[in-house]
């Protein structure tokens, strides 16, 4: 298992869901939920960096959703996308399948006894969790590291 803090995010449309783990990358716990500007002024990505940084994450775990047969959809460019802005800024992004994250953070919350009004402002950080801890106990399983890298053009 590499050592070090990561952050989990979850990309979607209107928010953005981060989840850090510890440096023994044993637990994953929520953190904030970033709001997405549809204006890319770039405030979305250079929050997930200030937090990469607080945190001292030597990489930002990207959620890849992926349909249940495996097939692109439109979140998918959509998050490939964000990782891809991250990984220009000079974050190291790994991309990692996220099929039924968000379904099993609600079915999570839901047996919490938290209403479908009250998941909204934090289920985007339940998800990121789900995708974090999932990725952090592959790897430890596994000895290899989940999902695919994004590669960082030369000179940016």
């Amino acid at each position: 298992m590499r050592p070090g803090a990561r952050l989990g995010i979850d990309v979607g449309r209107a928010r953005i869901g981060v989840a850090r783990c510890d440096p023994s990358a044993i637990l994953a716990v929520p953190v904030e939920t970033v709001a997405r500007r549809a204006d890319d002024d770039g405030s979305d990505i250079s929050r997930v960096l200030d937090l990469a940084a607080e945190y001292e994450a030597v990489e930002l775990v990207v959620g890849n959703p992926l349909s249940l047969s495996g097939q692109s959809t439109a979140s998918t460019a959509d998050a490939v996308g964000f990782a891809e802005r991250l990984a220009e800024a000079g974050a190291p992004v790994r991309l990692v399948d996220e099929r039924m994250s968000t379904v099993s953070a609600q079915q999570a919350l839901r047996s919490a006894g938290k209403s479908a009004k009250k998941q909204r402002p934090i289920i985007d950080q339940a998800a990121a969790v789900i995708i974090l801890q999932h990725a952090i106990d592959a790897e430890r399983a596994s000895g290899t590291a989940p999902g695919r890298t994004i590669p960082v053009e030369e000179g940016s």
